[in-house]
């Protein structure tokens, strides 16, 4: 049974994950959904009843029959590297192969479906709620006067994307951004913006969540610094435990949205609640097993070669 790892061709984490299944022994095939058509084939048969899926690439036919697990990891569009690229070529291969993969009875880390849905940040926020994580305030609104009476309410807020970095060549970046109550909020009419409370932090903590194994890392922060992903503060990553309320808050989380998968990130205040910020779906963990240690690797690799007794 061999495992199919959606990605793109340069991936340091798939890389890692790679090397842990060929010390196990698992047959895989790295595939990029950007070489379909092109450099890969497929071709999918449903008679009478019965289906049969074929996929050839780098030299090797993979049956859909001998599927035993799937691990999107950042896949490329469909048919993006194809001779002449289309819109209308990017549908009809998106729905000819993720349709004959979603016909087998192989699982997913995580399926399309389910992925789509976690990305929903608006969503997430409520899921977060119900499964008892401490959650900021939060207004997503194209009302000026209701921003403003945000603002006014919880003083210190910060305004962030709710879909993340549009794709741009050359990409951009959108970090979360630190505004006071004195803010003119009149533009908030152009386009729904998302506020939060500000919840000054001593630290960031990255969760890996793998089919129910948590792996937490914490980094000590700068005072003031808002968003984690930029800026250097002079601390490394180290692991550290997961309070229990944490851990079954995650556990429930997981299971409402369908996830595999999840890397949470918190904000740690003074006191040492851990505050949900989001959970990404699809979020790197390579940094954090480089600098604690973790086998977060082994953990994916693991669980994409699990066979049921």
């Amino acid at each position: 049974m061999t495992v199919l790892i959606l990605t793109c061709r340069q991936d340091v984490t798939t890389d890692m994950v790679v090397a842990s299944l060929h010390e196990r022994g698992i047959p895989l095939v790295r595939f990029d959904p950007a070489d379909l058509p092109g450099e890969a084939s497929m071709s999918a048969e449903f008679i009478s009843g019965d289906f049969r899926g074929y996929l050839s690439y780098d030299g090797r036919l993979l049956s859909m029959s001998g599927l035993r697990s799937i691990w999107v990891r950042r896949p490329g569009e469909p048919a993006a590297h194809a001779a002449e690229p289309s819109e209308w070529l990017t549908a009809e291969s998106g729905q000819a192969l993720y349709g004959m993969l979603n016909s087998t009875t192989a699982r997913w880390m995580n399926h399309p479906c389910v992925a789509a849905q976690a990305r929903c940040k608006p969503w997430q926020l409520r899921v977060a709620h119900r499964s008892g994580f401490a959650v900021p305030p939060t207004l997503i609104t194209t009302f000026p006067r209701v921003a403003r009476q945000f603002a006014a309410q919880y003083r210190e807020i910060v305004v962030k994307s709710a879909s993340g970095p549009p794709r741009s060549d050359p990409p951009i970046t959108l970090p979360t951004t630190r505004i006071g109550p004195e803010t003119d909020f009149a533009d908030v009419a152009a386009a729904p913006t998302l506020l939060q409370q500000y919840i000054p932090k001593r630290a960031d903590i990255r969760l890996t969540s793998v089919g129910g194994r948590l792996f937490a890392a914490r980094k000590v922060s700068e005072s003031g610094q808002v968003d984690g992903r930029y800026g250097e503060t002079g601390h490394a990553w180290e692991p550290v435990e997961v309070p229990d309320r944490i851990g079954r808050a995650v556990h429930e989380f997981t299971g409402i949205a369908g996830l595999a998968y999840g890397a949470f990130d918190f904000a740690e205040d003074a006191e040492g609640v851990w505050w949900f910020l989001e959970c990404n779906q699809g979020g790197q963990f390579g940094f954090v097993e480089l600098e604690t240690g973790q086998p977060i690797a082994e953990a994916v690799a693991s669980w994409l070669a699990y066979t049921a007794a």
